[in-house]
């Protein structure tokens, strides 16, 4: 662990509790957009680990983890330091949006480019700023809009220390899910830093049971470290899955399903079906392969091709 970390121009010695601000850009009003950035160092030497949210603007469950755990002041670590971003991507909480202004995702534009687009803008000022000092780190997402997640962890399992921290945090579910191009995760990768994405709920819509699991594998994963005196253990057991499938509408038309996200079921079984919505069509649909429903669409409108399971094994 350094014994300075400047961020932002601002310098910040073990023992310190910092706000700091990220300017980026400005709205077209003139409106300064500012990225929170909260620092909390222990005097002791230690890891120096990310917790980031926001970083697709709807997407508010990560969020409301990170901002539970700043108001209950369960960030301030018994050594090394804790980074908190709760939202990275301003622009989009704001507009109830995925992307920034531009339609393009932070998520990605990593590692980014200070002259590129503003989501790469975005990607650049964190990579610069942030992730120089990161050892590991939490990542929290949701799934897209009316498509539910079930608590569940994403990362690289054939990197050891990966594996170590998804242990740790003791999620539902642990999928094992390969680098996407442009990603944070990757870069963290390819710079030997472990970043785990959590996945809960939905898109502007809280999941209290994802949340409350989010700040208790948070707690789980900073104790394992050695940075927190104790923590709540997981009440049910990770499965760990290294494939998963995606079941996707043969029909436009009313989708209904009586599986519910977490569910276990059975290749061939009858999930759901398609109608039209006059009573002339119904095309039933059954599981693609045996697993667990680990991301379920709840809108009933659907178009051909649209996800509507997620099975993971």
């Amino acid at each position: 662990m350094p014994e300075t970390i400047v961020i932002n121009g601002r310098s910040i010695d073990r023992g310190e509790k910092v706000l700091t601000k990220l300017v980026i850009s400005k709205l077209p009003s003139g409106t300064v957009i500012e990225i929170p950035v909260y620092v909390f160092r222990s005097v002791h030497d230690g890891p120096v680990v990310l917790l980031m949210a926001g970083m697709h603007g709807d997407e508010v469950n990560g969020t409301e983890i990170i901002r539970r755990m700043l108001s209950k002041k369960m960030l301030y670590p018994l050594k090394g330091t804790i980074i908190a971003v709760p939202i990275l991507n301003i622009y989009g909480f704001l507009n109830f949006s995925r992307e920034v202004p531009d339609g393009k995702d932070v998520n990605r534009s990593f590692p980014g480019n200070r002259e590129g687009s503003l989501a790469s803008r975005v990607a650049y000022r964190f990579m610069k700023e942030v992730m120089p000092y990161v050892d590991y780190g939490l990542d929290f997402h949701t799934g897209g809009s009316s498509r539910e997640n079930y608590p569940q962890i994403r990362c690289v399992l054939s990197d050891h220390k990966n594996e170590e921290l998804a242990k740790a945090f003791a999620a539902p579910f642990v999928l094992n899910a390969p680098y996407r191009q442009g990603s944070l995760r990757k870069e963290a990768g390819k710079l030997g830093k472990s970043i785990l994405v959590y996945e809960t709920g939905e898109s502007l819509r809280f999941d209290e049971k994802g949340i409350k699991t989010g700040m208790e594998g948070t707690c789980r994963v900073l104790h394992h470290l050695g940075m927190t005196a104790n923590c709540a253990e997981a009440k049910e057991p990770t499965i760990v899955c290294q494939k998963d499938i995606w079941l996707r509408a043969k029909n436009a038309g009313l989708w209904r399903t009586t599986i519910q996200a977490g569910e276990y079921v059975k290749k061939g079984q009858l999930v759901g079906s398609i109608t039209d919505p006059y009573g002339e069509m119904e095309v039933r649909l059954n599981a693609p392969a045996t697993g667990y429903v680990i991301g379920l669409n709840n809108m009933p409108v659907v178009n051909q091709g649209d996800a509507l399971l997620h099975i993971a094994f």
